[in-house]
């Protein structure tokens, strides 16, 4: 019998509205990275530079998705998902970041957008999921205040294009991972290691996000179509006397940083006041905050795990807080401590309990607020077996990472979170950044020498939810 505290152990279902869908990301799927008429992206410059990725892997090929598209259409159709969200590449759209319009991307897209709603799925896209192309990050990238207004430009050209269809738009992907894993702590591209780089960037984002939604209203012409963004918020979670004043810290820097601007029209005193050694924040112009402040019909939230933290000891600091190489500036002083497990191949630990207190906690600060868990998954070692002739991946693993986040989800909307749909990470094994290859989040097997694609017991699990709107 399970424990009452494991989310496991009893079904759940979902109102008949509820979304389930999976989510993808163009670098980390597609490949033809060179091919008609696509401009380079941060992430080529990136992964193509000796030491930055794991085996020297690149996204030049990845899962192939741009040549097998209705392959992969039809696996999307055979998951009974309602939706599917996917990211449309900047550089396959305009390939210097400004000017000239790619034809050929646009039909791509086209093919993507229409193929889906032929099948009965939503599409659900998102404008800017980390491909900055290169000749945008050769004048500045994120730090240059002109790359916001670039932004809302290609936004004004996808919503003229595909704004007739597209159910869902989010403007920007997790902008913290950009902002301080690229610019921060140099462990994604462009690889720059600088914390005022860091919140800089984090204000031009925020500031991309308002000018887009504004681009998008604009443009936008399906009566139903809707705008979000979507944020990796950090659950974080006190350990020892000065935890609070560590959860507050982190808090600030990687959580506020990006909701107070884009939902309060703000940012928080004590981030200003955390970062004053970095920065006096100048680069925010009179009239920024009122653009950032933009209504979204839903926020999209990721989560793959919840992060407990202390603070250190001050005479164990080595590195003035101007330094970077890590992605919290003015929280230099926080640690992470490690929990016990169970943990996923990619180091996370799993922690369900995480996701229901990151919904009711957001739900309770924006009760006006319709939300969506826009990423959640995990990576296993799944191992492929073949049965009567057909190849299998029985990853029992994943199948019960996903019931039980899943009846999280179903525990925050018990207690009045307006939640409104689940996305899997990820449709399919794919490029996982750094990381190269080496870990697989997909709920469907991608043989990387063949490119063949293998519907793991979780991708069959899901559709079963999908279809039916309860776990089994």
């Amino acid at each position: 019998m399970s424990s009452p505290d494991d989310y496991r152990g009893s079904a759940v279902e979902f109102p008949p509205s509820f979304l389930f869908g999976a989510a993808t990301a163009a670098y980390q799927i597609e490949g033809a990275w060179n091919e008609d008429g696509r401009g380079p992206s941060i992430w080529d410059t990136f992964s193509h530079t000796p030491g930055n990725v794991l085996n020297g892997d690149t996204g030049d090929v990845a899962d192939d998705h741009y040549h097998r598209l209705e392959e992969d259409l039809d696996l999307i159709k055979s998951l009974n998902l309602d939706a599917y969200r996917f990211s449309i590449a900047w550089p396959r759209i305009q390939p210097t970041g400004s000017g000239p319009v790619n034809q050929a991307g646009i039909d791509f897209y086209n093919r993507l957008i229409d193929g889906l709603i032929s099948r009965g799925i939503k599409p659900v896209a998102t404008l800017y999921h980390w491909d900055l192309p290169q000749p945008l990050e050769d004048v500045g990238g994120w730090v240059n205040r002109a790359t916001a207004y670039a932004f809302a430009d290609y936004a004004r050209i996808a919503g003229a294009a595909f704004g007739d269809r597209v159910a869902v738009w989010g403007t920007l992907n997790e902008p913290w991972c950009t902002a301080f894993l690229g610019y921060g702590a140099g462990v994604h591209a462009p690889g720059h290691t600088s914390h005022l780089e860091a919140l800089t960037a984090a204000h031009h984002l925020n500031l991309a996000h308002g000018l887009g939604v504004v681009a998008l209203r604009e443009t936008i012409t399906n009566p139903d179509g809707e705008v979000s963004v979507t944020l990796n918020l950090n659950q974080l979670a006190p350990e020892g006397e000065s935890g609070p004043e560590a959860v507050r810290q982190i808090d600030a820097v990687a959580n506020r940083v990006f909701t107070h601007p884009m939902l309060k029209g703000e940012y928080p005193a004590d981030l200003l006041s955390d970062t004053a050694s970095i920065t006096d924040w100048s680069f925010v112009l009179p009239g920024d905050l009122e653009l950032i402040h933009q209504p979204v019909d839903f926020l999209g939230i990721n989560y793959y795990f919840q992060t407990h933290v202390t603070l250190r000891d001050p005479g164990s600091m080595t590195a003035p807080a101007s330094t970077g190489g890590n992605p919290f500036p003015g929280a230099d002083r926080v640690e992470v401590i490690q929990q016990p497990g169970p943990y996923t191949t990619y180091g996370w630990s799993i922690d369900p309990s995480g996701l229901e207190s990151l919904l009711v906690a957001v739900s309770a600060e924006f009760p006006d607020q319709p939300l969506l868990v826009t990423e959640n998954g995990a990576a296993f070692p799944d191992e492929v077996t073949v049965e009567d002739g057909e190849k299998r991946v029985h990853d029992a693993d994943r199948v019960d990472y996903l019931n039980r986040h899943l009846t999280a989800a179903h525990r925050a909307i018990e207690r009045g979170v307006d939640l409104r749909g689940y996305f899997a990470w990820s449709l399919l094994d794919n490029y996982e950044w750094n990381e190269g290859y080496k870990d697989r989040f997909g709920i469907v097997r991608v043989d990387y020498d063949t490119l063949e694609r293998t519907p793991k017991d979780s991708a069959r699990w899901y559709a079963e939810v999908a279809k039916t709107k309860r776990t089994p």
